[in-house]
């Protein structure tokens, strides 16, 4: 006998009997779920939308009592008569899905009545048959019929409040099913429309951005003394309070459902939010204390390489800031004296850690010469003051060759180390003034001489020592120098006033008085050219009973020259034309320089190739005098470049702060800087580009460095022309400028021998600065190298470092063989760059200009 449960068709017929009662339960069960399910998810929508945050307790209590009212109806409602479907009801499903008549299924339960072999073989054929029709069998889809009960499809309805319900939700929608389920009967909790913001504002030192606390609480570490604000909206009950460990402070009503408060956290502490004996958020605070600053010097300070300048490499570190850096020199001899303050430049970018190297020119203070001890101050940007180690040396001072300006400069530095000691030098001053011959006769001499000795004596007042101090110093100048190094002097001053007159008038335009001062010092410099003159005529005369030379350099500046000349000038000052006024300016710089050059010659009187030389070496001094320049111009535009950057970034700061962007008048002005300097980077690059050419005409090679800066220099134009930050390529311009003035004074030293004691001479001459305390070669009008006369032109300074701004004279000068063949070359390679149509448009341009020369 067969095994039913291996017959094939006893296995799928219990298969589709047993598919057949799930579908006959869940169309039987489901009708009556359905309002279990309804009444549920009502529910839970009205939880998650805040329904019942809204309610008091005693309403809250009563419709929850009523959702468990109907649902406990559903429930009963859905239970009552339901008989889950038995086998016969499977049967018949199968025999409905699958189409089939006569109940064949029932055929195979039945048995025969009768044992007749024929009746037995034809109800064997009829259960075949019955098989073969149950090999087809289908249970079909469940049809519950749920759309005939609810016609108006409100289960889609609460489908969609329940998505929208959890969307409004969000990650709150355990605590509102929490609260929903406990109706509380004091006061109500915080609605949903509660809204709580709190945010730490760093003190303004650290330049730091406001840190936002997250509303469900947490911890975080802010600098000592931040504001913690606290703004508290929406809900209902009482007033809130701001709580710090165990201080509680009532919010401030900005409305009726509206409260602020605010603290300042000098120490760590916890913080919460309470609000009718509710907690509503919790923060754990630590507070971080301001480090004073470190500083120190980066290499023992001691004199410059080059000049009568001291160099001071500092570093320094703070955790939010150096805002500065100030070195004290304090005398050795007499520590209770008044010190020195020179204020450190300090540099673009890292303001936690700058670092930096001042050259201060001390050589006309009256402690020049003696043991001093120099010690950092540095002061962050709270205010806290930081100190370095003190170290000594000895400042740098100048030398004198004329006997009483030596002995001049000895007695005022005797005063320097005792005051008291004013007797002796009263005697001494007297003794030098007894012997006039020992200072030409000279009167205004005697007369300093004399009013220094009983200033000394009848003016006993502590001021009395500086300011006789200083008119000593004044008289050794003066004695040094003779008259012609004065006029030098105040001629070198007078045209330093009008470039920063005019570079005053480059970066805004020039109005009435900005042309009313570049007349006034176009006057200055016309009476210090004309009283030059003079004496540079008079020490001629008194040297070798000539007049000046009436060669053709000296014939450029003849008075109805130099009268038409600052006239021009004056009147392009006065109508604002700066242009003009630079091109004027530059032309009579080289007339002054072409004198220069002829006093030297003169002065080496020595063979043509002598003077040949000498005018090499002045040309090569002139260039790497430039380079000099170039640095100090490199420089200020660094320093603007730096100032932009923290003025945009504190920009950014406060618009981060009030959490909304906002227009500011401060961009536009930048951005008109950036222009501005970038027009200046452009002049500059193609001042380097000329001067490049002049010393390679000179010495045959060029520099590297210099090709390097030219590049550093292209790419700063760019980036101030698109707004971006220049400060990276100014700086890389500024190191390899100071390389190559390096490379080029090896150069010069190599070429003609002498120039690089020369180019030290003329380095010192420009780290002297009269007292003013600037770097060395950051002026381009200094004094004479060590006190000597060598190597120094009767302007008294080293030649100007213009380069761009040559004159092509009014004396035609016919070029020889070599010259033309220079132009032949200068001119091939300028239309080879020309041709060149991916350079810059700027640089194409200048090209274009150049060509037009030819």
């Amino acid at each position: 006998m067969t095994d039913p449960s291996r017959d094939p068709l006893s296995r799928r017929l219990a298969r589709g009997r047993r598919l057949a009662r799930w579908a006959l339960l869940w169309e039987a069960a489901w009708p009556r779920l359905w309002p279990v399910l309804g009444v549920a998810g009502l529910f839970l929508a009205c939880a998650l939308a805040g329904l019942f945050l809204l309610l008091p307790g005693w309403l809250h209590l009563l419709l929850l009592a009523g959702f468990a009212a109907a649902l406990g109806w559903a429930v009963w409602r859905g239970l009552r008569g339901f008989v889950p479907p038995g086998a016969a009801a499977a049967d018949r499903r199968l025999e409905a899905a699958t189409g089939l008549r006569h109940r064949p299924l029932a055929t195979l339960t039945d048995t025969p009545a009768t044992t007749d072999p024929a009746a037995l073989a034809l109800w064997q054929a009829h259960r075949q048959r019955a098989g073969v029709a149950l090999s087809r069998l289908r249970v079909g889809s469940p049809r519950p019929g749920l759309a005939a009960l609810d016609r108006r499809a409100l289960r889609l309805g609460l489908l969609v409040a329940l998505t929208a319900a959890f969307g409004m939700a969000g990650s709150e929608a355990p605590e509102r099913l929490r609260r929903a389920l406990s109706p509380g009967f004091g006061a109500p909790a915080a609605t949903p429309a509660l809204r709580l913001e709190a945010w730490i504002s760093p003190p303004a030192y650290t330049g730091a951005a406001p840190v936002f606390l997250p509303p469900a609480g947490g911890a975080a570490t802010v600098p000592a003394g931040s504001r913690l604000q606290v703004a508290f909206s929406g809900g209902r009950g009482g007033v809130p309070e701001l709580r710090l460990g165990e201080a509680a402070t009532p919010f401030k009503a900005l409305d009726g459902s509206s409260f602020t408060a605010e603290a300042v956290l000098d120490a760590g502490t916890a913080v919460s939010v309470h609000r009718d004996g509710q907690e509503v958020a919790r923060w754990t605070l630590a507070t971080q204390a301001d480090a004073a600053p470190t500083v120190a010097f980066a290499e023992p300070p001691a004199p410059a390489q080059r000049g009568l300048a001291i160099r001071l490499p500092w570093r320094a570190e703070d955790d939010w800031g150096i805002a500065r850096v100030q070195a004290e020199i304090r005398l050795g001899a007499r520590p209770d004296a008044a010190p020195i303050l020179l204020e450190l430049p300090l540099p673009g970018g890292n303001a936690r850690a700058p670092r930096g190297v001042a050259q201060p020119d001390l050589s006309a203070h009256p402690w020049a010469g003696l043991p001093v001890r120099v010690r950092l101050l540095a002061q962050d940007t709270a205010g806290q003051r930081g100190q370095s180690d003190s170290a000594e040396l000895v400042l740098p001072e100048r030398s004198f060759t004329h006997p009483v300006a030596r002995e001049l400069a000895g007695l005022r530095k005797s005063l320097s180390l005792d005051p008291l000691a004013r007797p002796a030098v009263a005697r001494d001053l007297d003794r030098l003034a007894m012997r006039p011959d020992a200072f030409e006769n000279d009167l205004t001499t005697f007369l300093a001489l004399r009013s220094a000795r009983f200033r000394l004596t009848f003016d006993q007042q502590p001021e009395a020592v500086p300011a006789t101090q200083e008119l000593m110093w004044q008289t050794a100048i003066a004695l040094e120098e003779g008259r012609a190094g004065r006029t030098a002097r105040a001629l070198a001053e007078a045209r330093q006033a009008l470039r920063e007159a005019l570079a005053e008038a480059e970066r805004t335009p020039p109005d009435a008085a900005q042309r009313q001062e570049l007349e006034r010092r176009v006057e200055a410099l016309r009476e210090a050219v004309r009283q030059h003159l003079e004496a540079l005529a008079e020490q001629l005369q008194r040297e070798n009973g000539e007049t000046m030379p009436q060669d053709p350099q000296a014939r450029m500046m003849d008075p109805q020259e130099l009268q038409r000349r600052t006239q021009e000038m004056q009147d392009a000052a006065r109508e604002g034309r700066t242009d003009d006024l630079q091109r004027e300016l530059a032309e009579l710089e080289q007339m002054l320089d072409a004198l220069q050059n002829g006093q030297m010659a003169r002065r080496e009187g020595g063979s043509e190739q002598s003077r040949r030389r000498q005018q090499q070496r002045q040309q090569g001094q002139q260039q790497m005098g430039a380079i000099q320049d170039m640095v100090r111009r490199e420089g200020e535009m660094l320093d603007r470049s730096g100032q932009r950057g923290q003025s945009a970034e504190q920009q950014r700061q406060e618009q981060r702060r009030q959490r909304q962007p906002q227009a500011s008048p401060d961009a536009a002005a930048r951005q008109a800087e950036a222009q501005r300097d970038a027009r200046q980077q452009r002049a500059l690059r193609r001042a380097l580009g000329e001067l490049m050419q002049q010393f390679g005409d000179l010495t045959g090679e060029v520099p590297e460095a210099l090709g390097r800066a030219d590049q550093a220099m292209r790419e700063a134009q760019e980036a101030l022309g698109q707004g971006g930050d220049a400060s990276p390529h100014q700086q890389q311009a500024i190191r390899e400028l100071q390389e190559g003035a390096q490379q080029m004074a090896q150069s010069m030293q190599q070429q003609f021998g002498e120039g690089q004691q020369e180019g030290e001479g003329q380095g010192q001459g420009q780290g002297q600065a009269n007292g003013d305390g600037r770097e060395p070669g950051n002026q381009r009008n200094a004094g004479q190298a060590r006190g000597q006369n060598e190597g120094r032109d009767p302007l008294g300074r080293p030649s100007r470092t213009e380069p761009n701004s040559n004159d092509p004279g009014s004396d035609t000068v016919v070029p020889g063989e070599a010259e033309a063949l220079r132009t032949r070359q200068l001119q091939e390679e300028l239309r080879r760059r020309g041709g060149e149509r991916e350079r810059p448009p700027g640089e194409l341009d200048y090209i274009d200009r150049l060509l037009k020369t030819f």
